[in-house]
């Protein structure tokens, strides 16, 4: 493959969302509030997406736990605690921020309220999620290739380090910016008259009121995370470069339903959605290109 590539795809294709989060941008700046008046409406598939549509984005986590541990057990015996800590370590971050983002969904659906139901309740919702990405480590295990180990590890270590980085940048940014949503402007009676721009930041108003942290999203910087999936299909042992190909441009779909749904569920604006994936991207790209550019060079 050639050796210009970004997440394992050709740098025309990273080159390509950088111009369109641009553009987006740029078109956001200007217009905001009026696409948001356009697109705005809340509907139940919506919200059963907004809720549920990340799972896909966290199941890199675990896979890239599984990459990690096939690529330190091959390295020896005296690594195998390590890759079971680092395999469980994956699967958590999936269970835990699942279950910190739209936990409050899946209580509700097993009938919990707080301070009212009993605690298992709550148990059996967090199991829900620890089930639902428990097949992902075998699966990834099995598909592996382990006769290039460092390559397991340097990407398991990426998509980790990547999206924990990116994860809490975002949190940062939310506060210096403290943007109020468009859904809690609608509620004003002149919702006009409190819009703010992204770069009309106010540090710290946001507090832990989640009504100004619309900038920049934080759904965006976990649907994002798709991006790294042509790194999981070129370690795998039947990987091609149109696998590969196949796995940037479902990433890339993804990222567009997930953009349109939260501008369509009044939580963004467009240059919320185009600044969430430029910035996760770009730390995603920095992250993995630190780590796989060695092993390009031996």
């Amino acid at each position: 493959m050639n050796r210009k590539t970004v997440m394992s795809v050709p740098a025309a294709c990273f080159w390509t969302v950088i111009t369109v989060c641009v553009l987006g941008i740029v078109i956001g700046s200007f217009w905001d509030f009026e696409i948001n008046a356009v697109l705005a409406n809340k509907t139940e598939l919506g919200s059963f997406f907004a809720t549920y549509g990340s799972y896909f984005s966290y199941c890199l986590y675990p896979a890239a736990g599984a990459c990690l541990y096939s690529g330190l057990k091959k390295k020896g015996d005296g690594y195998r605690l390590l890759a079971w800590t680092l395999l469980i370590v994956g699967w958590f971050m999936a269970v835990y921020y699942s279950n910190s983002y739209n936990g409050k969904a899946v209580r509700a659906l097993f009938g919990y309220t707080a301070g009212e139901s009993s605690a298992v309740l709550s148990v059996f919702s967090w199991l829900f999620w620890a089930v639902l990405y428990s097949w992902i480590p075998f699966v990834m295990i099995r598909l592996a290739d382990s006769n290039d180990p460092d390559k397991l590890i340097a990407v398991g270590a990426a998509i980790l380090i990547a999206g924990i980085a990116a994860d809490s940048i975002n949190l940062w940014l939310k506060q210096v910016a403290s943007r109020p949503r468009y859904k809690y402007l609608i509620t004003l009676e002149d919702p006009r008259s409190e819009f703010r721009s992204w770069w009309q930041m106010i540090p710290n108003l946001a507090g832990s009121d989640d009504s100004f942290k619309s900038w920049p999203s934080g759904n965006m910087t976990i649907a994002s995370m798709m991006f790294s999936l042509p790194m999981l299909t070129d370690v795998m042992k039947k990987r091609s470069f149109k696998k590969n190909m196949t796995a940037f441009v479902l990433a890339c779909v993804f990222v567009i339903i997930y953009g349109y749904n939260r501008i369509h569920m009044t939580n963004h604006f467009l240059s919320d959605v185009c600044f969430g994936v430029l910035i996760t991207y770009l730390i995603y790209s920095l992250v993995s290109t630190a780590f796989l550019r060695p092993l390009r060079l031996r």
